[in-house]
């Protein structure tokens, strides 16, 4: 049967046009392939476990696989540029701390980005405070005992750190508001640190509680205080740096997700939706709580201003203290 000539060029018209629907609909389909998780940090850093607990939970809700690629080096900047060079569609994204990532540009030579306009804000992920710990080999009770001790022995013991982190950051502001005069060590990541602490080369540490939770309660490290606004559940006789009458030292870190500038809203708001939920899982709030953080979920708005909060808190004290990433 012969078409009408109208009808005819209807239809073939619609026939040329799938392929170009098709192809329009792929390129608005998000996810569309794996999803990279890039970390400036080594593996069994405390920003790479919280990473590797959402990342399955991650990949289920969004149907695509979700991998761990971590990048160290440079002072995180190596890995930092990565994000900020990749194509923006959701694809590669960052895992950080907070601190960190907010004063990278001003302390690092290395670093030729703008931690705030060359990355769109994702989704927070988890929170966790740090605590003070020493080897048993240092005749030390308790916080003010240490400090007295440190004092008596200027440059005697050594404060280990993953250079470039937060806990060297912490350290830093801990000597100088005690007035205490101890060593610096800087690793490439904290794991090396705990090594050399029951090697014995490291006498001083800042790290999360579910990093030293095991040594602690072997006795293999001595606890002293936490920089959190309470005390940890896991150890309740530890005092608060406030209690002990350092309030300058009440400090904590954020992980976070930070997409590549320009990422469309529409993945933005996606992953953050799929982050907010995978954190609902009490499954994964109670391992990270093994790990030493807490789930914290919250919008990229608020993700935003609190990356503009921590610039202004955290900037300050970096440029005091003398730190750097290099």
């Amino acid at each position: 049967m012969k078409l009408p000539r109208r009808r005819f060029l209807h239809l073939a018209a619609g026939a040329a046009a799938l392929p170009l629907a098709s192809h329009v609909a792929r390129a608005q389909a998000y996810p569309n392939k794996l999803i990279k998780l890039i970390l400036p940090f080594l593996p069994g850093s405390p920003n790479d476990v919280i990473a590797r607990l959402l990342a399955p939970s991650l990949s289920s809700r969004l149907g695509q696989p979700v991998v761990i690629d971590n990048r160290p080096g440079g002072g995180t900047s190596i890995g930092t540029k990565a994000v900020m060079t990749a194509e923006p569609d959701g694809h590669t994204l960052l895992v950080s701390s907070s601190n960190v990532h907010v004063i990278a540009q001003t302390l690092n030579r290395n670093v030729t980005f703008d931690p705030i306009k060359d990355f769109a804000p994702v989704a927070t992920v988890a929170t966790a405070s740090w605590v003070l710990v020493i080897t048993s080999a240092v005749p030390a009770k308790s916080l003010a005992e240490f400090i007295a001790y440190a004092k008596a022995n200027p440059g005697k013991m050594n404060i280990g750190f993953g250079q470039g982190t937060g806990p060297q950051l912490v350290g830093e502001l801990f000597k100088k508001v005690t007035g205490t005069n101890i060593a610096g060590i800087p690793y490439k990541g904290g794991a090396q640190v705990m090594a050399d602490m029951l090697g014995g080369q490291i006498q001083v540490n800042f790290n999360t509680i579910g990093s030293t939770l095991p040594l602690i309660r072997e006795g293999k490290l001595r606890a002293l205080a936490v920089t959190g606004a309470t005390r940890s559940p896991d150890f309740p006789e530890l005092p608060t740096m406030v209690e002990a009458g350092f309030p300058d030292l009440t400090l904590s870190s954020t992980v976070g997700i930070l997409a590549p500038a320009r990422t469309p809203a529409r993945v933005i708001n996606r992953l953050n939706s799929e982050v907010n939920e995978s954190l609902k899982s009490a499954e994964l709030k109670a391992n990270m709580l093994k790990a030493g953080y807490e789930a914290k979920a919250g919008s990229p708005q608020n993700f935003a201003a609190f990356l503009a909060d921590e610039m202004q808190r955290w900037l300050p004290i970096a440029k005091e203290t003398g730190f750097t990433m290099e």
